[in-house]
């Protein structure tokens, strides 16, 4: 996630820009406040610094040697930029450093104009995700911006983050997503002002982004995006950009991804979402099936009893009109009759 990444607009982008401003200054202040106060340690390798508390400590190492090992980012030049890493000890000092304007779902944060990256430490939940892919996603972002400037639109900013950190998983709620299946693929433009929603909002924007950068590279098998960025660079116009290195419009692009992305994951939101309404169905149903099937049951079985005891007194009264008419009761009766009073 990056803090100044552009919402869209002239005014937006200077809001952008302020809040920056006042989180960098914040971190600035309270990072070396926190290390007298934590006693973080400062481990340094190459371009990168890592301040970590004593229990983070490994994971700072392990975070230090991802992050040598893999400098580089598709299409991009190697980074040149010193970059700060800070591992927050508990989620208070998180959101302290990460400033009043970050998300509550935020599991890392990137601040390219002070080249700092915040991330949770190793006392955080499963929901802060893979800390080596956080912080791949977050140099992504600063690598971007050191080689883009402001020029990438907050959609492409998320999704190349997202692309370069190989958030695979980020499809899987595009497969499962009713609001995909009901209003389709919405526009690249729309999808900035998902960043700022609520968590499952924002997923769905990082989802769709993502798919968006995947499509785009993939446009250019053998260069990827560098001929797209050096472009995109030389014109700071994305339509001219994409031009010159596919041969296609952004319009036609966007028409041709949102096409794309609704028919793969299209079919494979109806038959998640029908699993599940046929589960719920199945929830409110069952117990009404059942208890109307027990209470039929009971109505069956009294008609049975009702019926087998009018079987029984009809055959009873055969019985007895039997009987009354045999010759021996006919003769016992005319004996009655013969004694008379």
């Amino acid at each position: 996630m990056r803090r100044d990444a552009q919402a869209g607009g002239e005014g937006r982008l200077a809001r952008a820009h302020r809040i920056v401003a006042v989180g960098a200054l914040a971190l600035v202040a309270l990072v070396p406040r926190a290390a007298r106060a934590q006693q973080l340690e400062a481990l340094r390798a190459g371009r990168f610094t890592i301040l970590a508390a004593d229990a983070d400590r490994p994971l700072a190492r392990t975070l230090l040697g991802r992050a040598q090992a893999a400098d580089t980012f598709p299409g991009l030049p190697r980074p040149r930029e010193e970059v700060v890493i800070a591992i927050a000890p508990d989620a208070r000092r998180f959101r302290e450093w990460s400033g009043a304007g970050a998300p509550d779902w935020g599991a890392a944060i990137a601040i390219p104009a002070e080249r700092r990256i915040v991330l949770q430490g190793s006392s955080a939940g499963s929901d802060a995700g893979d800390p080596l892919q956080a912080l791949r996603h977050e140099l992504a972002h600063l690598a971007l911006h050191e080689s883009m400037g402001d020029l990438p639109p907050r959609w492409f900013d998320e999704g190349y983050a997202s692309w370069c950190a190989r958030e695979w998983s980020r499809e899987d709620l595009l497969a499962a997503s009713l609001g995909l299946l009901l209003h389709g693929v919405p526009p690249l433009d729309s999808l900035d002002a998902g960043f700022t929603g609520g968590a499952v909002r924002a997923g769905m924007a990082y989802a769709l982004s993502y798919r968006a950068v995947a499509d785009l590279a993939a446009l250019d098998t053998a260069r990827g995006l560098t001929v797209f960025f050096d472009r995109w660079r030389a014109h700071g116009r994305m339509d001219r950009a994409m031009r010159e290195a596919f041969g296609l419009t952004e319009e036609r692009f966007e028409r041709e991804w949102r096409a794309r992305t609704f028919r793969r994951y299209g079919l494979a939101a109806l038959v998640a979402n029908l699993g599940a309404l046929a589960a719920l169905f199945g929830l409110i149903v069952a117990p009404v099936w059942v208890s109307k099937r027990r209470r039929d049951r009971m109505r069956l079985e009294a008609m049975r009893q009702t019926e087998a005891a009018a079987e029984r007194a009809a055959r009873d009264s055969a019985i007895q009109s039997l009987l009354a008419s045999s010759p021996e009761a006919q003769k016992g009766s005319d004996a009655e009759r013969m004694k008379g009073p």
